[in-house]
């Protein structure tokens, strides 16, 4: 008699078989029609059939004894000392004893089908999840749901004894429940039958015991849903979404949907969502062992030494969180948190930038239509609104890392490189009631208020010390009060975005000619220079025309949005110029700025006036002065 598992490789070959007391003996055991005898007890000692070596316990003395005997009766031809693999008790490092005993099983054949059905209505996140959860439930045998434990939900259930009568039946179940309902379930162990038993089976009670059988922990948890969703004032059923690691498609996710579906025949839950496990920066399990954890509290508050662990905030182990792919295992280690502190930073500075230009602001004092807004302010909403879009869908998806990628990319690339580096002129320079710098001041308002709430579901630190340093006066007393951003439809401009694809394309072409020529040191700022410009794209010639056209003059200057000197649209090429350069969008010449610097908006202009103490102004800055 043999079965598949054993081999010639390894173990001892074919040696015995016991049924009771190991998971591929009991397997032959029933292919073979062999009695399922288990000559252990609970407690780890021989049973009656052990005959002269009955309560002796099989981790402590029995083997001992039982060589001895064998040795007495002269039975015994080798006894050799050997290693081999053995299973041990995760909690206790012991090793573990096989034993088959009666247990309860649910079984998963009357519903498998309906199980299946309701995994196919389920949003899994990642989408893998799904197949994974699916090969496990067509696989799944019965499910054990009783275990032999000292601590756990006791399974509600008496035995007639010195017989096989189980008592367990609705009316039962609803006294126990109403017992553990005041009293807790620990009474199960305290308390005796007489107590335990409802009214009407008091009379009998010395002739029943009970259970002492635990209940599976996953068919506890599994059946949350009950406690939770259908009991708790607020909460619906199926729940919108079960987050958990990427393990408990073999757990929690999937005691959920069976205990569901053989009750209610659908999944407890609309979504569920699976993460991966933190490892360290190298890639490894972290591990106590290895030294390698890395503690939140530490990362928060900083360690003992607060140069090798500085105190980062709870905002910025948020903000990680929101970097990674969490559907993976991902790493974390101080490299990693000082790159996401250096975003936060630029986060952070990004916002304090638009407060400080705020500080003279009062949008109950400051009427703007959009209609009259410049366009590069007509942009820079309806670009706000694109970022508000997208955020908001990658928060709905549960894809934070898109969050984190928008919010870097709005403020390092949309405000801090162009927006903003534009509009320091017009905060700067204009003067303070002008509207040059009052409509961008309305939009600056717009940017900080919204960008505050996209942020606070992640930087939630941020986002409220952001609200509460607004420097002027709003409705909500917190961002948490002010709700999703509502935008309005006229914000949203498609025209303006396909015109200005190109010119920022070209801004960007421009700036890498300018610091060409700075490398070679043939100008210092780019305001030394004026740029000469003959177009190849029709359509980049169409939006520099549409530009000067239909923009505003005081804002939609293409040499404003350069920050040089002048720019001009040429016909052909000039012969002369500090540097020239032909790419796919044209012909980029530089040239050194005409005119002289003013000293107060450092631009070059032939024509300059006397101020104070003999400085030289340009027309503008001497009408802002006066």
């Amino acid at each position: 008699m043999g079965g598949d598992y054993i081999t010639t490789e390894s173990g001892t070959g074919i040696v015995h078989t016991a049924p009771g007391h190991g998971i591929d003996d009991f397997n032959a055991g029933l292919k073979y029609k062999l009695p399922i005898t288990c000559i252990v007890d609970e407690k780890g000692n021989l049973t009656d059939d052990a005959g002269i070596f009955k309560d002796l316990n099989v981790l402590k003395d029995a083997n001992d004894q039982i060589i001895e005997f064998l040795e007495s009766q002269n039975l015994l031809m080798l006894m050799e000392v050997y290693k081999h693999r053995y299973p041990y008790d995760w909690r206790t490092k012991k090793p573990t004893i096989f034993r088959a005993t009666e247990q309860w099983f649910a079984s998963v054949d009357g519903f498998r089908s309906s199980a299946l059905e309701s995994i196919e209505k389920v949003d899994w996140m990642p989408n893998s999840g799904k197949k994974r959860i699916k090969s496990m439930v067509v696989g799944r045998g019965d499910w054990c749901i009783s275990r032999q434990r000292s601590w756990g939900v006791p399974i509600p259930v008496f035995y007639k004894k010195n017989s096989n009568e189980v008592l367990i039946n609705q009316t039962t179940l609803n006294h126990i429940q109403d017992l553990f309902e005041e009293h807790g379930a620990d009474i199960w162990w305290s308390w005796d039958e007489q107590k335990l038993l409802p009214p009407e089976y008091l009379n009998d009670a010395k002739n029943w015991k009970k259970g002492l059988d635990t209940m599976d922990v996953w068919f506890d948890s599994g059946s949350s849903w009950a406690a939770v969703c259908n009991q708790r004032e607020g909460m619906q059923y199926p729940a919108d979404l079960y987050l958990e690691g990427s393990d408990q498609h073999r757990g929690w996710f999937q005691s959920s949907l069976l205990t569901s579906v053989a009750v209610n025949n659908k999944a407890p839950y609309k979504t569920v969502l699976t993460h991966g496990f933190a490892l360290d920066e190298n890639g490894r399990k972290m591990s106590k062992s290895l030294g390698n954890v890395v503690d939140p509290n530490i990362v928060i508050n900083g360690g003992a030494n607060q140069k090798i662990n500085p105190a980062y905030g709870a905002d910025v182990l948020r903000l990680w969180v929101s970097s990674v792919d969490y559907s993976v295992d991902v790493p974390i280690g101080s490299n990693i948190l000082k790159q996401l502190s250096d975003v936060y930073r630029k986060v952070r500075n990004t916002a304090r930038y638009l407060i400080g230009n705020l500080h003279d602001y009062d949008p109950s004092l400051q009427s703007i239509s959009i209609q009259d807004l410049p366009i590069l302010d007509k942009w820079m909403l309806h670009r706000l609104v694109e970022v508000i879009d997208q955020i908001t869908s990658a928060y709905e998806n549960y894809e934070f890392s898109k969050f984190f990628q928008i919010l870097q990319s709005f403020c390092v690339v949309d405000l801090s490189n162009f927006y903003l580096d534009i509009a320091k002129d017009r905060l700067y320079v204009s003067s303070p009631n002008q509207f040059r710098r009052r409509s961008c001041q309305f939009v600056l308002s717009k940017i900080i208020e919204n960008l505050a709430v996209l942020i606070s579901p992640v930087l939630c630190h941020m986002a409220e010390d952001i609200w509460q340093n607004l420097p002027y006066k709003v409705q909500e007393k917190s961002v948490f009060q002010r709700g999703w951003p509502s935008i309005p439809s006229d914000w949203k401009n498609l025209d303006i975005e396909s015109k200005m694809f190109n010119l920022r394309k070209l801004r960007v072409e421009i700036n890498k000619v300018i610091e060409g020529c700075r490398n070679q040191q043939q100008v210092g700022a780019a305001l030394e220079t004026e740029i000469m410009f003959l177009p190849k794209d029709n359509k980049l010639k169409e939006a520099l025309i549409w530009l000067k056209s239909s923009g505003n003059p005081e804002v939609d200057c293409y040499s404003d949005w350069l920050i040089v000197s002048n720019f001009l649209l040429i016909e052909n090429p000039l012969e002369e110029s500090l540097l020239t350069v032909h790419n796919d969008f044209g012909t980029i010449q530089i040239q050194k700025a005409k005119g002289i610097k003013c000293d107060r908006c450092w631009h070059f202009q032939e024509f300059t006036f006397k101020g104070k103490q003999n400085t030289n102004l340009c027309k503008r800055c001497s009408e802002i002065i006066k």
